[in-house]
Parts: C-alpha cells; structure tokens; sequence
C-alpha cells in the first residue's frame, strides 16, 4: 500500500535539481542562441519541491537574463514550464495525444536497475492516481 504524503519537504527532495538542469540548460541555449527553455515542472498536484513552483520558474528566469550576455544585450530568455498548471491525469492524457510509450516511463526516485517501480513512494503514488483520474491503465511495472 502507498505511503501516506507527507507534509513539508519529501524525503525524495534532490537538492537544487531543476536549478541544476535549468543551468546547463541556460548554458546550452545560449551557446546554440535559443531564446526558449523548457522544464517539464508541475506544480498542481506536485509533493512539495520547492523548484517546481511558479515563482522558482519566474525567478530563474529573471536570473537567466540578468547573468547572460543575451540577457543582458536584451535578447533575453523565457523559461517555459508547460505542464506547471496541469493535473497528473491532464498530463497523461496530454501524453497520450502525443503518442508518448508510458511503458517507456519510470517515476520512481527508487527504481530497480530493470526499471521496476517502488509503488510505495510519492511519485508512484502520484502517477498512479494519474493514471485513473485520467481513466488509462498505468503501465508502470511495479516491484
């Protein structure tokens, strides 16, 4: 049976993750002169990571446009967060639509190395109830 969710901070919290990928992301943008960065954040039915909020994302983007010569020659950035808004079952159904292979998918922040599944955790708990709310069966293998 899923764990109940936490209050607070979730132990699978990964320290200054999305800062991370938004960083090399920025980076990479700016060398290839791209103006877009997108994040795949969510922030409806999220487990309490503070960068997956929308005043990180704002934030960041600021930031990027501050600390960059683009930036700062007034090209600018925008960092685009297009599932920030959308439920779990919105997201598979959006997924769906776009001939995503959720077999192909792991949530799990404690997945085995063949990819199975805890079902325990808040991620396995989230995506399930995604999965129904949208009315998909999960495909997620499961220990």
């Amino acid at each position: 049976m899923p764990e109940e969710r936490q209050l607070g901070i979730p132990t699978t919290y990964v320290p200054a993750r999305n800062t991370v990928f938004l960083a090399l992301a920025l980076g990479w943008a700016e060398v290839l002169d791209a103006r877009d960065i997108f994040i795949g954040v969510n922030a409806v039915d999220y487990s309490g990571y503070p960068d997956c909020r929308p005043e990180f994302i704002r934030m960041f983007e600021q930031l990027a446009n501050l600390a960059t010569r683009a930036g700062v020659e007034g090209q600018g950035f925008r960092v685009q967060a297009p599932l920030q808004h959308l439920s779990k079952a919105e997201i598979v159904q959006l997924g769906i639509r776009h001939g995503v292979d959720y077999r192909q998918t792991v949530s799990c922040y404690q997945a085995t190395e063949l990819g199975f599944a805890c079902g325990r955790c808040d991620s396995c708990r989230l995506r399930a109830e995604g999965f129904a709310a949208a009315g998909v069966t999960d495909p997620t293998r499961y220990s």
